[in-house]
């Protein structure tokens, strides 16, 4: 019996969500046996009607596990918001903000289980039981970090105010990650990326999803450490954010918004990035990355269908076996 590939994937919310999902459906398609483990981003995590709310490991659950909107890409399919109309008219809650009842379910199921005396990532777990996800989902830390953005204006809010209230239209001096320099990796991550054949950085925000990720003490160190060859996807294309307003982020930080200069960043600031995949439109940034040492490849990275995200996934992981291979 063939021994599976081991994965390690740093993602975000949907754009990570949608790649990984069709990294499993690659899997399938050309019978190649995959264990994965999925670090995911808690940045974006906050409390709201007294629940912990975790935006990106929802997505990835709702997505690996079958119930996600497909046409937000976040939040759950067949929504109802019985209890947000009811809680509007006691000016409750934030109004850009909205749960549907089904999510709410999942943030009480959680809030419950951390009042137990349960780590986040014991509660994930449990949460993730109820959907048999294909892959082993963590947080990156039991410890809570949050991120926020410091506007040039001098005020400080949380990401997702920033995010999802002014659509990153307000220019952000600097993210700062709360709670960060206190963090740990989750029980089992260092474990995975030490084991991993091969990690994986999908298209997510490479500042603020797969940064914060990063940012976590003693996950970069890893990551550098391991043997697996660490192969990423871009998630610019011709200068634009694949999804969601990471062009505002990478300002922010000095970065560019182009498919060479995100992955130069990597390396730069990181000090980690072995292959990097860029669409077609950005083929003439091959040069430039090769001279920085980056094996990168051009092809289309548009994740318009199941079969189009598989094919990307695909070319992914057969970059990473190149790289792997003896030279």
């Amino acid at each position: 019996m063939t021994a599976p590939l081991r994965i390690v994937a740093l993602s975000g919310g949907v754009g990570g969500a949608r790649f990984m999902r069709g990294l499993l459906a690659w899997g399938a398609a050309t019978g190649t046996p995959l264990d994965v483990t999925v670090i995911a981003n808690t940045g974006d995590d906050m409390r709201l009607h007294g629940l912990q709310v975790c935006p990106d490991l929802d997505t990835l659950m709702y997505t690996l596990g079958g119930a996600i909107h497909e046409g937000q890409g976040w939040g759950r399919e067949d929504e109802r918001f019985t209890v947000a109309e009811e809680l509007r008219p006691y000016g409750v809650g934030w109004e850009w903000f909205t749960l549907g009842d089904r999510d709410l379910a999942t943030h009480l199921a959680r809030t419950s289980l951390l009042a137990t005396g349960l780590s986040l990532s014991e509660a994930t777990a449990r949460l993730a039981a109820r959907w048999d996800l294909p892959v082993t989902l963590v947080p990156m830390s039991d410890q809570p970090v949050e991120t926020h953005v410091e506007l040039a204006s001098g005020e400080t809010v949380h990401f997702e105010e920033w995010w999802v209230r002014t659509r990153a239209a307000a220019p952000a001096r600097r993210f700062v990650q709360v709670g960060v320099d206190d963090a740990a990796p989750a029980p089992g991550a260092l474990a995975a990326i030490a084991a991993a054949d091969l990690v994986l950085l999908p298209p997510s925000n490479p500042v603020v999803s797969v940064g914060t990720i990063l940012g976590v003490p003693g996950l970069a160190d890893a990551l550098r450490a391991c043997a697996a060859p660490l192969v990423g996807v871009s998630p610019i294309i011709s200068g634009a954010a694949v999804r969601g307003m990471a062009e505002a982020c990478l300002a922010a930080v000095g970065v560019a918004a182009t498919a060479a200069d995100v992955a130069l960043d990597y390396r730069a600031r990181h000090g980690l990035l072995d292959g990097w995949l860029v669409d077609d439109a950005d083929a003439g940034s091959l040069p430039r990355l090769a001279a920085a040492g980056i094996a990168a490849e051009a092809r289309p990275l548009w994740m318009t269908d199941a079969e189009a995200t598989a094919a990307i996934a695909g070319a992914a992981v057969e970059l990473g076996r190149l790289l792997s291979s003896p030279r």
